[in-house]
């Protein structure tokens, strides 16, 4: 099968390709797609999925063919959906000939007692051949870009290697994450115009909610009311352009200091839902905690692992981020959100107060 082309009417402008973030990582599509993907018209190399510019991926998959030359690794690569072809070039230490006799480096390792740097080097040449070269039916991960050889597509490897997986935790991983990151990313059809419509209002939702991260971190905030940060944002409504001229009749809209509580309203909405803010209490007065300063949240948090991983039911593998979340709700407050426990278990674990035994279970050491 030939692969196709894209339509030149179709194709995004190229100065515009940057403003997608998929343009920049290592996609991590499923072969079939990097397969029947279209190439552009405008810059051979650069391929869509979705009108997303794509040029480099990320694959998992088995090893069903292989063909090895002097400078290069040829590795067929199924990941159930089709099979690829990935080039995997040999770097100078992987080429590196038989260093001096095994005799004389044991020897003077022996006699010194010390480090022998020629024999280390060879063991870290045979550790990387070992990763590096792999037999049919082993599992290999590859990025690197997608290129377009003979009417075939193929992966030129920057980044390759045999992944040891016995229980099979890593393809389950894998699977688990792939299919999420379609439905959040690749399957959203990205439409790259400048000056769209509502650009205006989510950059002033961005950078409002930036400039409160920016004041809370800065001053170490530990709680505050929506007027504390109110005036902060007033740069934002002020410069914003206007858009009536002066030959069209003024037409009736929200005012400035309505523009403003809405703008800080939604940020402040955004905040909580990436669990930076909470409010402990739900009342008329506004008061919001922060997350990254909030001692008696930590402390909470801390107490619900360390007394509830003594018991005999989460003795091996810790507690469970929802029986967390209960416990500290019970605790706590009840409008803690997982986003906000999430945080703060972070922290905890960079602070070696916890420790994640799995991706949800933690323990205390």
């Amino acid at each position: 099968m030939q692969p196709a082309t894209m339509d030149p009417a179709d194709e995004p402008a190229s100065m515009l390709w940057g403003l997608d973030p998929i343009f920049s990582a290592f996609a991590r599509l499923y072969v079939r797609d990097i397969l029947q993907m279209a190439e552009s018209t405008q810059v051979p190399g650069i391929y869509f999925y979705n009108l997303h510019p794509i040029y480099k991926v990320d694959v998992l998959g088995t090893v069903v063919y292989k063909r090895e030359r002097d400078d290069f690794f040829c590795y067929g690569v199924d990941d159930g959906t089709g099979v690829i072809n990935c080039l995997c070039w040999k770097n100078d230490l992987f080429k590196g000939k038989e260093g001096p006799t095994k005799t004389g480096a044991t020897r003077s390792d022996g006699a010194e007692g010390g480090f022998n740097p020629v024999a280390e080097l060879e063991k870290l040449r045979r550790a990387q051949q070992g990763r590096c070269r792999l037999e049919i039916g082993e599992l290999l991960r590859v990025r690197g870009p997608v290129k377009t050889s003979r009417q075939q597509r193929e992966i030129m490897a920057s980044t390759y290697y045999k992944v040891n997986d016995p229980v099979m935790a890593v393809q389950i991983a894998w699977m688990m994450e792939v299919p999420q990151l379609y439905r959040q990313f690749y399957d959203k059809p990205l439409e790259l115009r400048p000056n769209a419509p509502g650009d205006s209002a989510l950059s002033s939702l961005s950078k409002a909610t930036n400039i409160i991260k920016d004041f809370l971190k800065q001053k170490s905030v530990t709680r505050f009311r929506p007027y504390d940060v109110l005036d902060l944002l007033q740069p934002l409504i002020s410069s914003q352009p206007q858009t009536a001229s002066a030959d069209t009749e003024p037409v009736a809209g929200p005012s400035g200091c309505q523009q403003l509580r809405q703008l800080l309203k939604e940020a402040l909405q955004i905040l909580q839902d990436e669990g930076v803010v909470y409010r402990r209490v739900k009342s008329q007065d506004e008061v919001y905690h922060v997350t990254a300063h909030d001692t008696d949240l930590r402390i909470a948090v801390k107490d619900v692992i360390r007394e509830d991983s003594q018991r005999e039911k989460y003795a091996e593998k810790g507690c469970h981020i929802l029986h967390i979340l209960s416990a500290v709700r019970q605790r706590h407050s009840l409008n803690v959100s997982k986003a906000t426990l999430e945080l703060v278990l972070k922290s905890l674990e960079c602070n070696s107060d916890i420790v994640s035994t799995s991706d949800s279970h933690y323990t205390v050491f």
